[in-house]
């Protein structure tokens, strides 16, 4: 028992020697590997720069600052994380989550300075952040927004409207998608709940008006200050909706033209397959529906907490909370409740305080006329708050705002007095207006008799405004204009209507109305006449106002100009939808005043832009009569260039339908245009220039305008390239008109007429117009015509003139070789359908008066016109002419060497010509 345990051997500890080295361990680590340090400037340079410059702190630091104790602290936090992310902008899509949800968090702070700051952060970050960014985090936004509407503390309720003033600014639709929750919080700012005393039961609360005497303002300066949130909140779900309409005028949508586009189709672009034509109206990518009828939307199966004011059910109860709340509001700030000398004039907070209730009236009144059931909505309203509305709004109607005045001190005892009259400014009108639209939509033709008497105040009212209005802006004259449809649309016998449309003309005579109130004006009066000719297809009882109006728009057209092209655009659709319709003032007055507005120097129709100058186009087809001064103004407007060769061509079309050439089956108008008139005007149109023009080209000479050749009495005067092409298109549907009348010899005699009485004799002539007259009489010759002499000559010389030019034409003039084909075309044309054309050019070929420059051309064109097939046969008849005509051209050059173009014209002459059986000819005997 008393013998030693032995030691575990496992546990013996080794004995080290002096002088031997350690013994490796088993588990010892190997260390003779080398390293490297590696380096990432850019991920080093983002960590410098994540650090504001006062403070050296970076993101993560000011985040986390944000949860301090200390309101010091967290101000200077929100100060740095501003100051911060307006350096580094990218910080912001990196740590958006968690920006968002600390800045969030302080709505509801207890310091005054850091809900201060982050408010100021917030509408910062507004400005950076995207709606679809933040549109993931706005729950939490609104959730913080709400509790701190509905927070006990006065302090945080006010700053939470700043906070609401932000997220209106900024994101609207996000916010107005959370409509159910932030309207209950609207009602709470300025009310409590409280039990109906006529109710034994609490199902149903009523809502009063509640008082705060912590609050740093009045109970009325408070109300007025949630009132404007939640007019702007209310407009933003308006303006959200899928149905926008504008205000006053432009919410009607009754008539039968409105949202009509009309298909303009060009049938030379549609006849080569270029332009598609849409037959259906609903039709296309994006469908225009013009339908009364509306398809139930999808938020239909949506919970009605969900679908917010969209809902009927949510609206409705909406309206039954927030009407007697604003009654109430009305009736504090009502002249009644202030001194009761004072009647109807208003101070300026009480003013502003029920220009917010109507206003806010007037946005839920525009959200019930968007249901699908919108008569009983109206019949709803009618009976549960027309009463109200009667006995409070209507007894002091209209209002005015009280000035107060301050007289200087004549003696130093007497003081300050304070006086109270009317103001002279317009700004109280908006709220008689806001509340005229109001009631007027009550308001209809089966309660007319009931309604008479607060709808005579209101048409005296809109009367008298509309009488003097010359300083109303556009947004009252919307408004009142609106309210002056709906009482036309009330009561549409002429006795109550025709002195609301005189009102309206009056305000529309007034000089200096700014561009938008001319315009509404303008689409008032369009729309009563369209309204009203469709009326008086059964009663013809048409307004002497309105018909007064329509008379003195042509007139106005031609006197604006270009001025207001706006205004001119708007002027010509309702002369055209007059016009149109055959209203015979109209269309007198257009008559009166055609010669101004199609004057070619300084008319309307040239001096406005290209939509505008085809609907002014069109309307020549309305016009009773053509006579020959307008005529000439048109001819003078598709020459000149200042409008486009399509829209020249089209002008001649409508004339050509005005015509007694058109080949109507029924009779035209007429006298509507007379043929000598006609003819006049498509040959004034055919030689392009007029004749003052044409007389003061005769004194220009020499190059670069003018081309002569000494072999043709008729020298070209070179147009720039434009005027051209934009001659020979109009050429072309000129020759067009030519060919449409049926006794083709008859128009042949009537345009060589014209030809040999103002052109023949002339001595420089255009190319264009020379080129234009070729193709009239290639297009307009049959076997039945016969030419004159003196125009055989003149055509003539007209085409060896044109030849010359383009055979001696440069290369490198682009501007003028691009009329080579037209002009070359017209001239062989003529010649190969006029034998006795191509005789008498040959026979002014006297080589021996030019010079000897002009003898390779000559030979160049006697042999492009041996090559060519359509001349072959004409060329080989004159053949002695030819013949005599080389032989003076080697008369001229005998003894000299003999050039390449005289070889080049000898071997086309024994091709073409020497080999006809009539002979050898004169080259063989020369050599």
């Amino acid at each position: 028992m008393t013998k030693k345990r032995k030691h575990q051997e496992d546990f013996q500890k080794v004995k080290l020697k002096v002088g031997k080295k350690k013994p490796k361990l088993e588990n010892a680590t190997d260390t003779t590997f080398k390293t490297k340090t590696i380096q990432i400037p850019e991920q080093l340079k983002e960590d410098g720069l994540l650090t504001a410059q006062n403070r050296k702190l970076n993101i993560k630091d000011l985040l986390s600052q944000m949860h301090h104790y200390s309101p010091g602290v967290k101000q200077n936090a929100l100060l740095g994380l501003k100051e911060l992310l307006s350096q580094y902008p990218f910080i912001i899509d990196a740590h958006l989550s968690n920006i968002i949800s600390e800045v969030a968090a302080v709505f509801t702070d207890k310091d005054a300075g850091v809900r201060g700051a982050a408010v100021h952060l917030l509408q910062f970050l507004a400005s950076k952040i995207r709606a679809e960014q933040i549109a993931p985090f706005f729950p939490l936004v609104s959730a913080h927004l709400s509790s701190a509407m509905t927070h006990i503390s006065v302090g945080i309720q006010e700053d939470s409207l700043k906070v609401l003033d932000v997220l209106l600014e900024a994101y609207p639709a996000l916010l107005t998608d959370r409509s159910v929750i932030l309207l209950k919080n609207f009602v709470e700012l300025i009310s409590h709940q409280q039990l109906s005393k006529r109710l034994k039961s609490r199902e149903k609360l009523s809502w009063m008006l509640s008082v705060n005497p912590n609050r740093r303002v009045t109970s009325q300066q408070w109300r007025l200050n949630v009132l404007i949130r939640l007019k702007k909140f209310l407009q933003a779900v308006v303006d959200g909706s899928n149905e926008i309409e504008d205000e006053g005028l432009q919410e009607q949508k009754d008539s039968p033209h409105s949202g009509r586009n009309p298909i303009c189709i060009s049938w030379k672009v549609h006849a080569n397959n270029q332009q598609h034509i849409q037959l259906y109206e609903n039709g296309g990518l994006r469908p225009k529906i013009n339908s009364s009828f509306r398809l139930r939307s999808l938020a239909s199966v949506m919970d009605s907490a969900e679908k917010g004011l969209s809902s009927a059910e949510n609206l409705k109860g909406f309206i039954e909370i927030i009407i007697p709340l604003l009654i109430e509001c009305w009736i504090e700030a009502s002249p009644a409740q202030s001194a009761p000398i004072l009647g109807n004039l208003l101070e300026s907070d009480s003013q502003q305080l029920m220009q917010q209730v109507l206003s806010i009236i007037h946005l839920l009144w525009k959200l019930t006329k968007r249901q699908d059931e919108t008569y009983k909505m109206e019949v709803w309203l009618r009976m549960n708050y027309l009463v109200d509305f009667k006995h409070h709004f209507m007894r002091s109607f209209p209002y005015y705002l009280q000035e107060t005045v301050r007289h200087k001190k004549k003696d130093s005892w007497k003081g300050n007095k304070c006086c109270m009259t009317p103001s002279n400014s317009v700004d109280h009108l908006l709220l008689n207006l806001t509340l005229c639209d109001i009631m007027v939509s009550l308001a209809s033709a089966s309660t007319l008799q009931a309604d008479s008497g607060w709808l005579d105040m209101i048409r005296k009212f809109v009367t008298d405004t509309l009488q003097d209005g010359s300083r109303l802006n556009s947004k009252q004259v919307n408004r009142l204009l609106g309210v002056t449809w709906r009482l036309m649309q009330i009561q549409q016998n002429k006795v109550a209507t025709e002195p609301l449309i005189k009102a309206v003309y009056t305000l529309y005579q007034q000089r200096n109305l700014l561009l938008p109130v001319r315009t509404l004006l303008l689409k008032f009066f369009s729309r009563v006449y369209q309204k009203e000719d469709l009326r008086t297809q059964r009663i013809r009882s048409r307004s002497k106002v309105l018909s007064r109006w329509l008379a003195g728009l042509p007139q106005q057209l031609a006197l604006l100009g270009l001025r207001n092209p706006e205004l001119s655009n708007q002027l010509i659709d309702i002369i055209h939808s007059a016009a149109s319709r055959s209203n015979k003032e109209l269309l007198q007055s257009l008559q009166a005043t055609a010669d101004q507005i199609y004057d070619p120097l300084d008319g309307t129709l040239v001096l406005l832009p290209a939509e505008a100058q085809r609907r002014l186009v069109q309307l020549v087809y309305f016009l009773p009569c053509l006579p020959a001064s307008l005529l000439a103004c048109l001819s003078r407007c598709c020459i000149m260039g200042r409008m486009s060769s399509e829209l020249a061509a089209t002008l001649i079309g409508i004339l050509r339908m005005r015509s007694s050439f058109a080949g109507w089956k029924c009779q035209v108008q007429d006298n509507s245009v007379n043929d000598v008139d006609y003819f006049s005007f498509l040959f004034s149109t055919l030689i392009g220039f007029s004749r003052e023009e044409l007389t003061s080209l005769q004194g220009l000479r020499g190059k670069p305008h003018i081309s002569q050749t000494q072999l043709s009495p008729v020298r070209l005067y070179l147009t720039d390239l434009d005027q051209f092409l934009h001659h020979w298109a109009v050429t072309e549907m000129i020759c067009h008109s030519l060919s449409t009348i049926p006794s083709q010899s008859q128009c042949f005699d009537i345009l060589q007429t014209g030809i040999c009485k103002y052109l023949v004799g002339l001595v420089v002539i255009p190319d264009s117009t020379a080129g234009s007259v070729l193709c009239a009489i290639n297009k307009l010759l049959d076997q039945a015509c016969i030419l004159s002499e003196n125009l055989h000559k003149f055509l003539a010389s007209c085409c060896y003139s044109l030849l010359y030019f383009l055979l001696t034409l440069d290369k490198e003039d682009a501007e003028h070789v691009q009329k080579r084909d037209m002009l070359w075309g017209s001239c062989i044309s003529a010649l190969a359908l006029l034998p006795r054309l191509l005789r008498v050019m040959l026979q002014s070929l006297q080589v021996s008066r030019i010079c000897r420059e002009e003898l390779p051309v000559v030979a160049q064109l006697l042999r492009l016109l041996m090559q060519h097939g359509q001349l072959r046969s004409h060329m080989m008849t004159n053949e002695f002419l030819v013949q005599q005509i080389i032989k003076d051209i080697m008369t001229l050059k005998s003894g000299e060497v003999q050039e390449q173009w005289l070889t080049d014209l000898h071997y086309c002459f024994n091709i073409y010509l020497a080999s006809h059986p009539q002979g050898p000819g004169p080259i063989n005997t020369v050599y």
